[in-house]
């Protein structure tokens, strides 16, 4: 087996000034999220998408490689996107640029994450140090 350097890339973008009208379409967002997965050479396991009352639309696609999640508002022309994927990046990379050409923002603000970075084990956060709202 492969020793590896790290579980993968996590991109997490937020997608401003989108067609509201699209960010309400379910059924055209989660074919455009599968035929993607498709595309990108990523492997499907399951879906799962709802329909906000009176709008929006959170979908995910759950894959062997990681996973897909999109949350929409489109009362703010807005888009939450994550694509992780613990196999080669080309997969990410190719999926997000598929869904934010589809998404056609007019800003787009984006983070790339490499996930557990092995080179980085010994140097870890101690988890009683970070503080968190409650």
């Amino acid at each position: 087996m492969r020793r590896r350097d790290n579980f993968g890339v996590h991109i997490v973008s937020d997608l401003y000034g989108c067609d509201p009208k699209r960010l309400m379409r379910m059924e055209e967002i989660k074919e455009t999220l599968e035929k993607t997965v498709e595309k990108s050479g990523l492997t499907k396991i399951k879906s799962s998408f709802h329909q906000f009352n009176p709008y929006g639309v959170t979908g995910f696609v759950l894959l062997s490689e990681s996973h897909i999640a999109i949350h929409t508002w489109p009362e703010y022309q807005y888009v939450s996107l994550d694509v992780y994927s613990c196999g080669p990046p080309d997969g990410s990379f190719s999926a997000h640029k598929r869904l934010v050409e589809f998404f056609k923002p007019k800003k787009t603000s984006t983070r790339v994450f490499t996930r557990g970075k092995l080179d980085e084990a010994d140097s870890y956060t101690d988890n009683k140090a970070i503080s968190y709202r409650t």
